[in-house]
């Protein structure tokens, strides 16, 4: 059942409980996402990327409503999310094409800059009844959101939502993207402290390089929507390498992409039921 971002995201921190979404690169991982969501009972945020749809050729709409129509299939609540969309157009068109949630990201840009394009998306987003995430970034711009130094002052994102009226925030508290090593450290006394201070869900990009242990943590300190892509996209390829190593003659993709997003759906499953334990769609 199509559902939308934020009320999922409300759901689970009120729950306290964190919620999974992965970011989609080929028509495999959604099925393969969906598949696992179902078998925990689960919600499920389906992402796609700006750079995901650059790789689909620049087009949003052939697997954007391929995404739309499996979430609306699925017997779990499952949105669709435009992740890190720098263009305005895009997240225009995502809107238009249905998408239940975006995330406009202004992060490199001047904070008044951001402040104001992000919340002209909130508003164009809204008007569809469309939720929107964003990102604070780094005020004052120096090394930019994604360094893993860079933290998110709790007053800096209290104000951020109050001038952009954004449904969830995106902060920096030590991780960052494209980690493929599982040892960032979170400041989980920081995650607390804008969690008090902040009126909606928080999201943890980054989270592919943050330890089991590490994400318990940082739910537990209020972190909610935990975003991962690279660590799933590690499993994928360390399995076709394996498989392909294995059998060099091999030469239809269906035996090594297939048995590669089962081992994913696996451990999708595992790393929902790891964010929100006893926590099963009604």
């Amino acid at each position: 059942m199509l559902a939308d971002t934020a009320e999922l995201a409300r759901d689970a921190a009120q729950r306290g409980q964190g919620l999974a979404a992965f970011n989609v690169v080929l028509l495999d991982h959604a099925e393969a996402f969906i598949d696992a969501a179902q078998e925990a009972q689960l919600p499920l945020v389906l992402q796609l990327s700006q750079n995901a749809v650059a790789y689909h050729g620049g087009r949003l709409a052939p697997i954007g409503r391929a995404l739309i129509e499996l979430a609306s299939e699925a017997t779990v609540p499952v949105s669709v999310h435009l992740d890190h969309a720098e263009s305005t157009d895009l997240c225009r068109a995502a809107v238009d094409l249905g998408f239940t949630s975006i995330m406009y990201d202004g992060s490199v840009l001047p904070d008044d800059v951001n402040r104001a394009t992000t919340a002209a998306m909130v508003e164009m987003a809204h008007a569809s009844g469309v939720s929107v995430e964003a990102e604070l970034g780094e005020v004052g711009g120096k090394n930019g959101v994604h360094d893993p130094k860079a933290r998110t002052k709790p007053e800096d994102a209290a104000q951020f939502v109050a001038d952009t009226g954004v449904d969830l925030l995106a902060v920096a508290v030590g991780s960052s993207h494209a980690m493929a090593t599982r040892d960032a450290v979170l400041d989980t006394e920081l995650i607390a402290a804008i969690k008090r201070a902040v009126p909606v869900p928080l999201v943890l990009h980054g989270s592919s390089g943050v330890p089991d242990d590490g994400m318990v943590a940082a739910i537990n300190a209020g972190m909610t929507k935990i975003n991962v892509s690279t660590h799933l996209n590690v499993v994928f390829t360390s399995r076709i390498r394996d498989i392909l190593l294995h059998d060099p003659g091999l030469v239809d993709p269906r035996k090594y992409v297939g048995p590669a997003t089962g081992i994913v759906r696996d451990e999708v499953r595992r790393l929902m039921e790891l964010y929100a334990p006893w926590c099963a769609v009604a």
